[in-house]
């Protein structure tokens, strides 16, 4: 700004000299002009009246003067010329002034010479005798006097343009002053020119206008970022240039990126083609959705655009943790699955069997054993239907079930005795130790996970081998352990053996029953009293299991 106006004072400056230049010039020349001519008439009058008394021997006495004297006859022949000799002139008839002056007494006129740098005045007057007298002078024409002042318009000039541009420099400063100096952050506090005061005033209202956004914008912010910072989606705002605009925690981690990625393309921080592709979809105004797998989990990318005017302003992405439900579908499938294997091989053989009673090709004396097989399997079925739903049951909460203080050992105590007859029938010995443990706990789910676990180390032991319980108060908690010689579980199924229907040794556990939900039901009842299961186990040496189970929900002693 400072620029254009010093520029623009710097042109107006020389423009406003050079028409005053010329204007000058042009008037004083017109009036030198003037001044010569009216000279050369009052000399061509005196010179007329010197002639009528003196004749030539006046005109022989100024014949060196200033002036070019011309004595002309009536005809036009020069009888006389102070400047050049008469013989070689030619007749003067036809010039203006002299025809002015045998009409009319007098007469003027001006002529140019060739090279325009001069220009000669004639004044004219006829004399009682008819003859006339004329006087010529040479006067610089308007562009001869500007040459021959030359040098002194330039100096005039370059003193007159060094001061314009001394005084635009120092004026220009002055003015943008005010401007360079205004206080934008405090725009009412700015002294400045009247005529910028409306100026100020549109800035002190878009600065109120401008901080009453900015903490909207924060505020909004500030929520969003709250709001979205414990999320465990990911989500992130896109412009229409893949630009990020914002991301919260979760996203940042799921895709690995820095939050300092605000601003710039998200392609070059992640540019997986599925990503690719899934911005791209969304780039034309469609929803696009894609399960990526990422670190061994399972993502759902939801990628929406956001419309504005029917464009496409911006994309929305949105990244769901579904490794837990595609879990959950897949041991939903193995469990469905399970329940109808488990279900079908005891509605076979009791169909078979009902099939072949009904039709009378049991012989007599066989009926017994196949009521025997018709009633095992319908023991079994129930015992299956009964365990899924416990099971289903636990995974609902167990809400209807009351909890109450009550001493494990006791409880301990009183499933060991249930089982010694089992423990004797196996050639095992079951024993236990321990001492006073009260908690708070669900007296039917604690008995279940002794009794699984005891009834398990008991079948997959050897005859003359043992099971040790034992249970011991440890700080805010107590400690129930379950050991046993028997044949131990791999490292490779300690992992999996709560899963349902899971079976370490299958040929096996066919033989000795069960349901293969036993285990499955103990990790349920646990998890539910806040406890811990671990597991330590040696194949063909045995295993212990130590349980860790909280005196109080809340932590507190009972």
């Amino acid at each position: 700004m400072t620029k254009r106006i010093f520029r623009s004072i710097c042109l107006v400056a020389i423009a406003v000299f050079l028409a005053s230049l010329v204007l000058i010039m042009g008037v004083l020349y017109s009036y030198f002009s003037d001044r010569q001519m009216i000279s050369l008439k009052t000399e061509t009058a005196l010179c007329a009246s010197a002639v009528e008394h003196d004749g030539l021997d006046y005109l022989a006495s100024v014949s060196n003067g200033d002036y070019r004297i011309t004595w002309i006859s009536a005809d036009g022949t020069v009888l006389f010329d102070n400047k050049a000799e008469t013989a070689k002139m030619e007749n003067h008839l036809e010039r203006e002034e002299i025809r002015e002056a045998l009409s009319g007494g007098s007469g003027e006129s001006v002529r140019r010479s060739d090279t325009l740098l001069e220009k000669q005045l004639y004044s004219a007057r006829k004399l009682s005798d008819g003859t006339v007298i004329r006087l010529s002078a040479s006067h610089l024409t308007w562009w001869s006097l500007i040459f021959s002042m030359l040098r002194h318009i330039v100096l005039v000039m370059a003193i007159a343009i060094g001061l314009s541009l001394y005084l635009a420099y120092r004026l220009s400063k002055r003015v943008v002053k005010p401007l360079n100096e205004l206080n934008l952050d405090e725009p009412e506090e700015n002294s400045v020119y009247e005529e910028l005061s409306p100026l100020v005033d549109r800035i002190a209202s878009q600065q109120r206008q401008l901080k009453t956004q900015q903490a909207e914008l924060r505020r909004k912010q500030e929520e969003f970022d709250t709001a979205t910072g414990y999320m465990n989606e990911g989500i992130l705002l896109l412009s229409e240039t893949r630009a990020v605009l914002s991301i919260n925690k979760a996203a940042t981690k799921l895709l690995g990126i820095s939050r300092y990625c605000l601003g710039r393309d998200l392609l070059l921080f992640n540019s997986s083609p599925e990503i690719q592709e899934l911005l791209r979809i969304a780039g034309t105004g469609s929803r696009a959705e894609k399960i990526v797998s990422i670190a061994e989990r399972d993502y759902q990318f939801n990628a929406s655009p956001i419309l504005s005017e029917d464009k496409v302003s911006g994309i929305a992405l949105i990244i769901f943790d579904i490794t837990e439900k595609e879990k959950a579908e897949e041991a939903r499938r193995e469990f469905t699955a399970n329940v109808s294997h488990e279900l079908k091989t005891p509605l076979q053989n009791i169909s078979g069997s009902a099939e072949l009673l009904s039709n009378g090709l049991v012989r007599p004396e066989d009926v017994p054993q196949f009521a025997e097989q018709i009633f095992s399997e319908s023991r079994r079925m129930i015992t299956l239907v009964e365990d899924i739903i416990k099971l289903s049951h636990l995974d609902e909460g167990a809400e209807d079930m009351q909890r109450q203080t009550l001493d494990l050992y006791e409880l301990a105590a009183q499933t060991v005795r249930s089982l010694l007859p089992v423990a004797q029938s196996a050639g095992v010995e079951l024993t236990l130790r321990g001492e006073k443990a009260e908690l708070q706990g669900i007296a039917q789910l604690l008995s279940g996970i002794i009794y699984n676990l005891c009834d398990n180390s008991i079948k997959y032991n050897h005859a003359g081998g043992s099971v040790e319980v034992e249970v011991r108060p440890e700080g805010a908690n107590v400690v129930l352990t379950i050991s046993d010689t028997g044949i131990g579980i791999p490292p490779e199924a300690q992992e999996r053996i709560f899963e349902r229907f899971y079976r370490v040794d299958k040929s096996r556990s066919k033989s000795v029953g069960g349901t293969g939900l036993g285990l499955s039901i103990v990790k349920h009842s646990i998890k539910l009293h806040g406890g811990s299961i671990e597991i330590r186990s040696i194949v063909d040496h045995g295993t212990t299991m130590i349980i860790t189970l909280p005196k109080s929900p809340d932590g507190s002693s009972v």
